[in-house]
C-alpha cells in the first residue's frame, strides 16, 4: 500500500470519528433537554454576571461626563492686580501646551454671575466695593495623565508673584482614577470565579455522566480502547454545554439591554444627554462563545481524566 494512501486514510478515519462524535454528541444532549437546558441555564446565568459588570463599564465610558473639566484650575489673582498684568498674564498661559482652553473673569463679571445665581442682589448692592478678585479659569490638555499635568500646571502658575492661589479638585480626581481601576478589577475577579463556577459545574455534570456509562467505559478499555477515544465524546459533550451556556448569557444581555434601553433613555433624555448603549460585538460574541466552549472542555477533560485514573488505579484500564 502506498504509505501516502495510508497516511489519508488515517487521517480520513480521525476526522469521520471526530465529527461523529461532534455532532452526536450534540443530538445527545437535545434529546434529554430538560436536563440540558438546566444546566445550561445555570451555566448561562454564571457568565452572565462578569458579563454584565464589564458592559456596565464599557456603557458608562460613553457618558459625556465633561472629562474635559475634571482637571480644570481657578486661579485667584491678588486684589491690587492692575487688568492689563491680567490680560499679559492670559496671553503667556495660552500659549502653554498643557492648557487647551482659558476664560478671564473679571471682578465685576464675577460679581453679576453670583448675584444671578445666589439670588442675593438686594444684599450685594449694599456693598460698598466689589470684593471679588481677578479669576482666571484654565481647562487642561485632555488625555492620559491628566493628573499629573494638572499638578505640574497647578505648581507653574501658582508661583507668579500676581497669583493668590489656585485651587482645582484634584480628591476627585484621584477617587475618579480609582474607582475606575476597581471597576476593572472588580471585572476581573467575578470573571476568574464564575469561570471557576462554570468549569465545576460542568465537570460535576460529567462526572455524572461517566458514572452512568461505567459499564460501557470499562468495557471499552478491556477491549483496547485509547483512553484519548474513551474522552473524546465527554469532552465534545462539555465543549457543547460551555458553548451553549454562553450563548444564552449572551441572549440574557440582550434580552437586558432592551429592556432598559427605553427607560435609561428617556432618563437620559430628560437631562439632555443621548446614549445608546453598548452590546457584544461580532468579535466579542465569538469570543464569550470559544471560551465559554473552552472552560466546558476544561470540565469535562477534568472529570473523565479523574475516572480514567480510577480504572487505571484498579488494573482495570486497558491500553493508556
Amino acid at each position: 500500500m502506498n504509505p501516502s494512501m495510508g497516511i489519508q486514510q488515517r487521517i480520513r478515519g480521525w476526522s469521520h470519528r471526530h465529527s461523529y462524535s461532534f455532532f452526536s454528541s450534540l443530538g445527545a444532549l437535545l434529546s434529554n433537554r430538560v436536563g440540558t437546558l438546566m444546566t445550561v441555564m445555570v451555566l448561562g446565568i454564571a457568565m452572565l454576571l462578569p458579563l454584565g459588570l464589564h458592559l456596565t463599564l464599557a456603557n458608562l465610558g460613553q457618558l459625556d461626563l465633561e472629562e474635559e473639566q475634571w482637571g480644570a484650575l481657578t486661579v485667584f489673582l491678588k486684589a491690587d492686580v492692575r487688568p492689563e498684568q491680567v490680560s499679559s498674564l492670559a496671553a503667556e498661559l495660552e500659549q502653554l501646551d498643557t492648557v487647551s482652553g482659558i476664560e478671564v473673569i473679571s471682578p465685576e463679571q464675577g460679581l453679576a454671575e453670583f448675584t444671578e445665581a445666589s439670588g442675593f442682589g438686594d444684599s450685594l448692592e449694599l456693598l460698598d466695593t466689589n470684593p471679588l478678585p481677578w479669576v482666571i479659569s484654565l481647562l487642561p490638555t485632555p488625555g492620559e495623565g491628566l493628573e499629573g499635568r494638572v499638578t505640574a500646571l497647578s505648581e507653574a502658575v501658582g508661583g507668579r508673584d500676581v497669583v493668590e492661589r489656585v485651587e482645582y479638585d484634584r480628591k476627585w480626581l484621584e477617587r475618579l482614577a480609582r474607582l475606575l481601576e476597581l471597576g476593572q478589577a472588580a471585572v476581573t475577579i467575578l470573571a476568574l470565579l464564575f469561570a471557576l463556577a462554570v468549569v465545576v459545574v460542568v465537570a460535576n455534570t460529567i462526572r455524572l455522566d461517566v458514572a452512568a456509562r461505567a459499564s460501557e467505559i470499562e468495557v471499552l478499555t478491556l477491549v483496547g480502547a485509547w483512553p484519548a477515544f474513551v474522552r473524546q465524546p465527554f469532552l465534545y459533550t462539555g465543549f457543547w454545554y460551555g458553548l451553549l451556556g454562553g450563548l444564552v448569557s449572551m441572549i440574557l444581555v440582550n434580552l437586558g439591554l432592551e429592556y432598559l434601553d427605553g427607560p435609561l433613555s428617556r432618563l437620559l433624555a430628560s437631562y439632555g444627554t443621548d446614549l445608546q448603549l453598548l452590546g457584544l460585538g461580532v468579535s466579542q460574541t465569538l469570543a464569550l462563545l470559544l471560551f465559554g466552549g473552552l472552560l466546558g472542555l476544561l470540565g469535562a477533560w477534568i472529570a473523565v481524566q479523574r475516572h480514567l485514573r480510577q480504572l487505571r488505579e484498579t488494573g482495570r484500564l486497558g491500553r493508556s
